[in-house]
């Protein structure tokens, strides 16, 4: 239940004086509707009568809500708790990014479908939330792109090596936001003020490379011999590679990226004339704040309540449970799965075992027929040591020997880099057990073979029992129509839903295992200080790298349909996405291989090809958020905090799960026997043929769990374009509690022969978080 205004404050004061005398900086949210008339803007109402003065304001925010940022002492802090305006303070938070077939995996074809039939995305503009652009790569240019839309209102705003011919008419806009950063670390880096100016521009320019890659996968255009040193050769292109990109900088190297910066850009996106915001960006610490505390929650509402389509990534704490991030039900959240290409290579050990792996190692190999001694450093039970963490190895131990080091805490890259400072010859990067069998592919610096948890057991067992263990390791390339394919990637954050799981999250997967697409020219493909490579593009794995296939599809689908609300184009991609893999079967989870469920993939991978058709859709309104809000016990001061303006909530408490959403979870309570039932009311929107009848056919494998919905058949006209069903879900206790987990999965779906619009559901005892 969320904590009454009256409430919220003190605590917040609680959390500032852990910093005792010094300095914090704070997202300040105010009632805007009190501000006295006798000011002319709500800047210089908040200078004069908040004691703040412009050094320490950092941040004003005036499109999507009320309010600024700024660094405040105790006495401050103190000051602005007592204020009548103000709606709450929300310390400022550093927030970390969640790091060419993939188009065609998506069921995108050139000259048909959705592709064609979207003119490529042309005209809409997606915002891309990261480290920024570098401008100068092939995926960026503005060739035969018509001008800028007219709506547009951005600006290309000039900074270190960055100026306004940077833009263009793909690159229509560019911003940078560092003043929360530079705050949350005075004097820190070369030139101070929290600013490194020996990694980092002070500008939209990217030093980072996540940025980069990012936009050109959610709008790339066109670019033909695309490969990162060899590896995935052929035609680089975004998802939508006509639409416009407008670059807002948020995160710097290597310092993250802090929540009132991430505000600002919310703010000038909407203000800019933005359609899809895309946020590779989450907590990271496993840890969801309520939406009142939660500044992309915050800002994302004021995008979508805009008509503003935002996509988020799910993060990557996969494979536990309740992992999954970015949990506001107004926010696309993604999670990342695989494609059918791979870049597998091979550990070949002494007994002539061959264990399999990835690699995207490209440069000298070993020897061809020559093998190496094999070494654990963890043998002994030095922990630094197998994790090869820097000074960790004895040269004397490793050198000319390939080293095997266990993932996790440093840098996989890292790992590699310190074997070769060591004198070792290639390394064999094992995971553990909380990674699993999930691979990820890297340009190590050094031959080196990553392997799954079973592979590497096997050959830290060899090892131990050999007298004189030997290996190599082969490179076998790129290799494409890998099956099964999708899988749900073992990284992939996890539902369910933390804050309110009766809202499935995350929402769907897209693909997000090694995937290609520009990079910067700053930094080498490990993004290592080191590494002196440099190259167009880059491979990269992570839920940011999903998320921005699903805003190119937004993408796709606003130029398609530029009706259709944020809430629309996401259900038109949750009700037909795919729950099976290329050999038709049920997508299974990296981790383990077993089958995955809706916790892990939502309501299945995005399959665009459908997409743009969907038959139904569900909508939510503004006032549907605001009814969803009052059902978890917002109460109207708490809610106006997200959504700007005061909320009147009805006498009668609504139920959370009757937001209209494209999904149904049935959350028993844990202490109910014996039967136990749940209604759910739904309102589906024709997007088809005018004259349509749907029928409903419900999946629910589980004994002792039935699905009924009312009406069983929908019928549409030219008069009747919305209908109204109940979806009853009834259980019995002992069934739940004899199935794995307590939780039990199916579906349910609507077809009028030619389209199928499906929705999962979850059946579980548990009580609301």
């Amino acid at each position: 239940m969320a904590l009454p205004l009256l409430f919220l404050l003190p605590l917040l004061s609680t959390l500032a004086f852990t910093t005792l005398s010094a300095p914090s900086t704070y997202i300040v949210i105010i009632d805007g509707t009190t501000k006295p008339t006798i000011f002319p803007t709500h800047e210089d109402w908040y200078t004069t009568s908040f004691t703040l003065t412009p050094p320490l304001l950092l941040h004003t925010y005036t499109t999507l809500f009320h309010g600024f940022s700024a660094s405040l002492t105790p006495s401050q802090l103190t000051s602005l708790r007592s204020h009548p305006s103000v709606l709450a303070l929300i310390p400022d938070r550093r927030r970390s990014l969640h790091t060419t077939r993939s188009p065609q995996f998506l069921g995108l074809r050139i000259q048909r479908g959705l592709w064609s039939e979207s003119d490529y995305g042309s005209d809409v503009i997606v915002g891309v939330f990261d480290t920024g652009i570098w401008p100068e790569r092939r995926s960026f240019s503005d060739k035969n792109l018509g001008p800028v839309p007219a709506r547009w209102k951005g600006t290309c705003q000039v900074g270190e090596r960055f100026v306004a011919s940077n833009c263009n008419r793909k690159i229509i806009g560019a911003r940078f936001f560092s003043k929360g950063h530079e705050s949350a670390i005075p004097g820190g880096g070369v030139s101070g003020g929290g600013f490194n100016s020996t990694v980092e521009f002070r500008s939209a320019r990217d030093a980072d490379g996540h940025g980069t890659h990012t936009a050109s996968t959610a709008a790339g255009r066109y670019a033909f011999k695309a490969s990162m040193s060899g590896y995935a050769n052929g035609i680089a292109k975004g998802v939508a590679p006509k639409a416009r990109l407008a670059v807002y900088k948020v995160c710097w190297k290597d310092s993250g990226c802090f929540d009132s910066d991430i505000l600002a850009a919310f703010d000038a996106a909407v203000s800019d004339g933005v359609d899809v915001i895309s946020i590779s960006i989450g907590g990271g610490d496993g840890i969801s704040s309520p939406y009142y505390l939660d500044p992309i929650a915050i800002g994302s509402y004021g995008a979508v309540s805009r008509g503003v389509f935002v996509a988020s990534s799910a993060g990557n704490d996969g494979p536990s449970g309740l992992s999954v991030t970015n949990l506001a039900p107004w926010i696309m959240t993604v999670g990342a799965g695989t494609i059918d290409r791979n870049f597998p290579a091979d550990v070949i050990l002494g007994d002539g075992r061959k264990v399999s792996g990835v690699s995207l190692y490209s440069g000298k190999a070993l020897k061809e027929g020559e093998m190496y001694p094999v070494v654990y450093p963890g043998k002994d039970g030095a922990l630094t040591a197998s994790l090869c963490m820097e000074d960790s190895l004895d040269s004397e131990h490793v050198k000319g020997k390939v080293v095997v080091c266990d993932r996790g805490s440093n840098p996989r890259v890292a790992k590699g880099l310190v074997v070769k400072k060591a004198g070792g010859v290639g390394m064999i990067l094992a995971n553990g057990a909380s990674n699993g069998e999930g691979l990820v592919g890297d340009a190590h610096m050094i031959p080196a073979c990553a392997v799954g948890a079973n592979e590497g057991d096997l050959i830290k067992t060899y090892i131990s029992s050999t007298k004189t263990p030997t290996a190599t390791i082969n490179f076998r390339g790129t290799v494409v129509g890998v099956k099964p394919a999708p899988v749900v990637a073992s990284f992939s954050g996890r539902g369910p839903n933390g804050l309110n799981p009766e809202i499935l999250k995350p929402d769907l997967i897209a693909p997000g295992v090694n995937i290609i697409a520009a990079w910067t020219d700053t930094v080498g493909p490990t993004g290592l200080e080191a590494d002196i490579r440099r190259t167009e593009f880059n491979i990269l794995s992570g839920t940011s790298m999903a998320c921005p296939h699903v805003s190119g599809a937004a993408a796709l689908l606003k130029s398609a349909h530029p009706d259709w609300s944020p809430a629309m184009i996401r259900s038109a991609m949750m009700t037909t996405a795919s729950v099976t893999d290329n050999r038709f079967q049920s997508m299974t989870d990296e981790a383990n291989g077993k089958p995955s469920t809706p916790y892990d993939f939502g309501a299945g991978h995005l399959n665009l090809e459908l997409a743009m058709d969907p038959g139904l859709v569900y909508d939510v309104t503004n006032e549907d958020y605001v009814s969803f809000l009052c059902s978890i016990g917002y109460g109207p001061k708490t809610i106006q905090v997200i959504t700007r303006l005061p909320a009147v909530c009805a006498m009668k408490k609504p139920a959370p799960e009757n937001l209209n959403y494209p999904a149904v979870a049935a959350l028993f309570p844990s202490t109910g026997s014996g039967v136990l039932s749940k209604t759910f009311i739904r309102t589906a929107i024709n997007a088809g043929d005018p004259n349509s009848v749907y029928k409903v056919t419900t999946t629910m494998p589980s004994k002792g769990v039935n699905v009924v919905v009312k009406p069983a058949t929908l019928v549409f006209s030219e008069k009747v374009k919305k209908q109204k069903f109940v979806v009853t879900i009834t259980a019995d206790s002992s069934s739940l509690s004899s199935v794995e987990a307590g939780v039990v999965f199916g579906s349910f779906s609507w077809s009028d022969g030619k389209h199928v619009v499906r929705s999962p559901i979850v059946v579980t005892q548990a009580d609301p978080m």
